[in-house]
């Protein structure tokens, strides 16, 4: 599933550190990483080893170019993604792997639904973990001068691992942006985090669960997972609502949204709790509470739908009914959506890439441009918004 994500942190890498060198010839590239390593302290019959076969791959360079489905809105991506199967699925690996989501529950404070979700969506529970060389995804993303300050560290990272006896260069496999096992990590966060879950003496990401699981769990605890708290709830908003405080930059005490007219569908509003008001599909469309550890998924995937539909599949295993899809407004084709942005672009809004995708930069510039031109300030950006731009 990773081939159509985004890998942990990928958006970090749009800032190129100036250490980082792509580009030219691949095998005068490769001899530089081996050079590399050595002054690393690496030794250097290892790392002739480690990169004897290493080669560029053009599939992974195709893949990272085509990522179109994030242009579905949240509705139709998450119905792609959430089946009957991945329900009935996901609730007997709860019961299956118990011990290591007791571990999980003791040491860090996460629900097995947050897990399984990761783990349904990333790999479908481990089926299909990519079948990319792993070592020459990251060596061709890393030659490649788009992103190479995120790919360049995962090499040394994946020889250390070999050193360890847990990469092997040849066979291990994953997916096109070189993440590895059932839930998908980049080699330096499998060094960071990486947990012995079955007590073997290594961290098998694509064979063993447990190891999956933990080191999953390990690196949402690392990357701000506040214990025992919620992350998503589907609410009603009241009649009236001001929907220009909807979004994810305004935050509010939940106590507060539940004086103003805001319910749950299922369970009770944890007051306690700041949250925000988000509608991915505006006014007319299904409503969110987002608590504060929902902003712990953007660390793990920077995508909106597809932190909103992990998020709420994991409500969903969690016993929480399917969200009502209310009656949104259409919204914009893909080509539609880059001729907003560039309009948008245009009028001085920075809505990043004109890529055709909602995101977050795109949502704060329909929200403001909706505001000005008396419009329902819902940052859904509909063919009307279009026209009168």
């Amino acid at each position: 599933m990773r081939g159509i994500t985004t890998a942990l942190a990928l958006w970090l890498a749009s800032t190129t550190m100036a250490s980082a060198e792509c580009g030219g010839g691949f095998q005068s590239f490769v001899q530089g990483l081996r050079q590399e390593a050595i002054a690393k302290g690496h030794d250097p019959a290892t790392v002739a080893r480690f990169f004897a076969n290493a080669r560029q791959d053009p599939k992974v360079l195709q893949a990272d170019r085509r990522q179109g489905v994030f242009q579905l809105p949240f509705t139709e991506f998450a119905r792609r993604l959430i089946s009957n199967n991945r329900l009935s699925k996901g609730r007997a690996m709860a019961k299956r792997h118990k011990a290591s989501f007791d571990q999980i529950a003791r040491s860090y404070g996460i629900d097995a639904g947050v897990l399984l979700a990761f783990w349904a969506f990333e790999t479908d529970y481990g089926a299909f973990q990519g079948d990319f060389n792993t070592l020459n995804a990251l060596v061709t993303l890393s030659h490649d001068c788009r992103r190479p300050s995120l790919f360049r560290p995962q090499i040394f990272a994946a020889l250390e691992l070999f050193e360890h006896g847990d990469f092997d260069p040849a066979t291990t496999t994953g997916a096109w942006a070189g993440e590895i096992g059932m839930v998908q990590m980049l080699p330096r966060d499998i060094l960071e985090n990486g947990v012995d879950g079955d007590g073997d003496g290594h961290v098998r990401l694509k064979s063993s669960p447990a190891d999956a699981l933990l080191s999953g769990a390990k690196m949402l605890s690392g990357l701000g997972w506040r214990k025992n708290e919620p992350w998503l709830q589907e609410v009603a908003l009241p009649a009236g609502f001001d929907w220009s405080l909807s979004g994810l930059e305004t935050a509010k005490p939940a106590a507060e949204w539940a004086r103003m007219g805001v319910t749950p569908r299922h369970g009770k509003i944890n007051t306690t709790l700041p949250a925000r008001v988000i509608l991915p599909q505006g006014k007319g469309g299904p409503a969110f509470l987002a608590y504060p550890n929902f902003d712990v998924y953007f660390e793990w995937n920077q995508s909106f739908t597809y932190v909103l539909t992990a998020a709420y599949f994991a409500n969903r295993l969690a016993g929480a009914p399917v969200f009502d899809p209310g009656n949104p407004d259409p919204g914009l084709s893909g080509d539609q959506m880059k001729a907003l942005q560039s309009k948008l672009a245009k009028r001085g809004y920075d809505v990043g890439k004109i890529d055709g995708i909602l995101g977050a930069g795109t949502r704060a510039a329909v929200r403001d441009v909706q505001a000005r031109l008396g419009l329902p300030a819902d940052a859904w950006p509909t063919r009307a918004l279009l026209d009168r731009l």
